[in-house]
C-alpha cells in the first residue's frame, strides 16, 4: 500500500516492516463474517457519523446504479484466460487466497459464457483494471449490495448500498506527482492497523499506482485507509496515491465492506 507499510516481512504482497510475529498479532481479517454485513442486515443510517444521504439522493441513486454486484469465491487457484476457452492464452493466475490476509479471494462478475460453465472476472493488480475468463468450478457465487466512488477532483468518497447513496466521506487522494489512478477497481481484502501508521484500518484495493512501481518494498498497491500519523487534512491530496478517510469513516466502512465490492475512481 502506497501510504502505508504492510505489517509483514518478506512475503508477496507485503512491504518491509515488523518481523512475522508481530505480523500475526497485528493483521487481523476484515471478512465477510466478522465485519462486513449481508444485505439487509445492518441499516447504515445507524452510524451517527457523516450525515447520510437524503431519500431525494438515494432514490436519483438508484435508478442509475445496479442493486447488488455478483462476485465469484475462489475455492482453488485458477488460471484466467483471454477468452473462455482453455486454448485461449492465459493472461494470469489468480491464487485462491489473498496476499496479506490469506482471506479467500472474492471477485467481481462481468460475465458469463457456455451455459455459464466460463466467468469473466475482474482481475487484481497490473495493468490496473484488466480482467479475464476462469471456469467457474471450483468457485462460490455470491453477490454485494455495497459499492464505492471516489471522485478524485471533488475529494469524496461516496458509498452506496442496494443501489442507493448512503455515505459521502471527505478524503486525502494522491499528490499530482504521485496520483491516485482513476478506473474500475474492486477490494481485494481488509487488515486491521491498531497503533500503525494509516490505521486504524485498511481496505486494499486492486489497484495500483501509476507512478510507484514499488512502495517500501510492496507492489504500490492503492487502499483506503486511516490518517494515523499521516500528514495532510481531509479534502487535501497529499498522499501517494491512497485514499486517506478519517477514523470515523474507515472504521465504519471496515465493518460493512468485503473482499470483491466494486471500486470506481473517477478523475
Amino acid at each position: 500500500m502506497t501510504d502505508v507499510t504492510p505489517v509483514a516481512a518478506r512475503r508477496p504482497g507485503f512491504g518491509r516492516g515488523v518481523g512475522a510475529a508481530a505480523a500475526v498479532a497485528v493483521l487481523v481479517v476484515i471478512s465477510a463474517g466478522a465485519f462486513a454485513t449481508p444485505a439487509g442486515a445492518v441499516s447504515a443510517n445507524s452510524f451517527a457519523g457523516p450525515t447520510a444521504v437524503s431519500g431525494t439522493a438515494q432514490a436519483a441513486a438508484s435508478r442509475l446504479v445496479p442493486v447488488s454486484q455478483p462476485l465469484v469465491v475462489l475455492q482453488q487457484g485458477h488460471v484466467a484466460h483471454r477468452r473462455p476457452n482453455r486454448q485461449a492464452r492465459r493472461v494470469e493466475y489468480v491464487p485462491a487466497r489473498r496476499p496479506l490476509t490469506a482471506v479467500r479471494t472474492v471477485l467481481p462478475v462481468l460475465g458469463h459464457a457456455h451455459a455459464r460453465r466460463w466467468v469473466r472476472v475482474r482481475l487484481p493488480g497490473r495493468p490496473n483494471g484488466h480482467a479475464g475468463w476462469i471456469r467457474t468450478a471450483h468457485t462460490r457465487h455470491t453477490s454485494t449490495p455495497w459499492r464505492l466512488s471516489l471522485d478524485v477532483s471533488a475529494r469524496r468518497v461516496t458509498v452506496l448500498y442496494g443501489g442507493q447513496t448512503k455515505r459521502r466521506f471527505r478524503a486525502v487522494v494522491g499528490t499530482p506527482a504521485t496520483p491516485t489512478p482513476p478506473g474500475r477497481y474492486f477490494v481485494e481484502e481488509g487488515v486491521a492497523l491498531p497503533g500503525h501508521v494509516g490505521g486504524p484500518f485498511a481496505l486494499a484495493t486492486s489497484a495500483r499506482s501509476n507512478v510507484l512501481q514499488e512502495f517500501e518494498g510492496g507492489p504500490g498497491q492503492i487502499a483506503l485507509h486511516g490518517t494515523a500519523g499521516l500528514a495532510g487534512a481531509l479534502g487535501s491530496a497529499a498522499s501517494h496515491g491512497c485514499i486517506r478517510l478519517g477514523t470515523g469513516a474507515i472504521v465504519w466502512l471496515a465493518r460493512r465492506v468485503g473482499g470483491g465490492v466494486p471500486l470506481t475512481i473517477r478523475p
